[in-house]
């Protein structure tokens, strides 16, 4: 019992901290900024926050062709893509309905480590993607389900997100950290990310200049970023200690959080087919999750 204790507390605090960051980044784009300018700066601020503690720790940015290839597929899979598709979903849609949309990581997730062979197939969570599916499906579907029809449009863009939050767990489970911690892990991501993300945030016209004032909007995103950099390194480490699938789980509470957040913050309010869709979601989840977590830990 005390074994498990770990890694569900690990959740309880990653699912808080991620899902406040739903209403934070509808904050952000609320004035008009562009996703790559905002990944752009949201990795260099993961950078400075990582890279100190990281030196103050005596370590270093370890530069093998594993490492590398590992930053960019962390930076490639589990921000520059997702955030950019996140940060323009967020724009149209409520940051609860994208908080009930990113369930759908352990429902991309656990087909994922089947096809690598990491998972074992069962038919509760095959039912279980089937109530993933059936939420989604009452967010698109009922006439009356979102404030404005013409949002649906974007629902398909903010499922980017957790598919592409389902890989990067699948693979890091995979391939392993290439001896590297998570925070050493995450501070190359971020690192690299950057580098990646400048030259397209520049390309597409989506630079953001940080002297150009300084408001709640860009508040929200240095307080993002600052919670994505500290959970994702949770994130990456419980990955390895417990498997992808269940470190997936964490959007089950980044549901529930993200929702109760932007009801707070945002003073957002649902329609009965939301509620609906956020009860199929974790009902889903509920069966998708592996029902051995020690066998998964071990």
């Amino acid at each position: 019992m005390s074994r498990n204790l770990g890694p569900m507390f690990a959740l309880l605090i990653m699912g808080a901290g991620w899902g406040i960051t739903s209403p934070l980044s509808k904050i952000a784009v609320s004035t008009g900024h562009q996703p790559l300018g905002l990944v752009f700066w949201q990795l260099v601020i993961g950078a400075v926050l990582l890279g100190a503690i990281v030196f103050v720790r005596g370590g270093r940015l370890a530069l093998g062709r594993r490492q590398i290839t590992l930053y960019l597929a962390i930076a490639l899979l589990g921000t520059i893509l997702p955030n950019t598709a996140s940060y323009r979903a967020a724009a149209h849609l409520p940051a609860g309905v994208m908080s009930i949309v990113i369930a759908m990581v352990p429902m991309f997730a656990f087909p994922i480590a089947l096809a690598l062979g990491q998972d074992r197939f069962s038919i509760a969570r095959v039912v279980g993607l089937g109530l993933g599916l059936g939420g989604v499906a009452l967010l698109v579907g009922p006439e009356a389900s979102l404030p404005d029809r013409a949002m649906v449009a974007f629902i398909p863009l903010a499922l980017i997100a957790p598919f592409f939050y389902g890989l990067e767990g699948n693979f890091v489970g995979k391939f392993g950290t290439a001896g590297l911690d998570p925070i050493e892990v995450l501070f190359g991501a971020s690192v690299f990310g950057a580098v990646l993300s400048l030259p397209l945030a520049l390309g597409f016209g989506h630079w953001l200049n940080p002297l150009g004032g300084f408001g709640a909007p860009e508040s929200a995103l240095v307080l993002s970023s600052i919670v994505h950099a500290l959970v994702y390194a949770g994130y990456v480490w419980l990955v390895g200690r417990a498997g992808a699938v269940f470190a997936a789980q964490v959007s089950y509470l980044v549901t529930i959080f993200g929702v109760g957040w932007a009801m707070l913050i945002l003073d957002e309010a649902y329609s009965g087919y939301i509620w609906g869709a956020l009860g199929l979601m974790l009902l889903g989840m509920f069966l998708v999750q592996p029902r051995d977590r020690e066998e998964v830990a071990a």
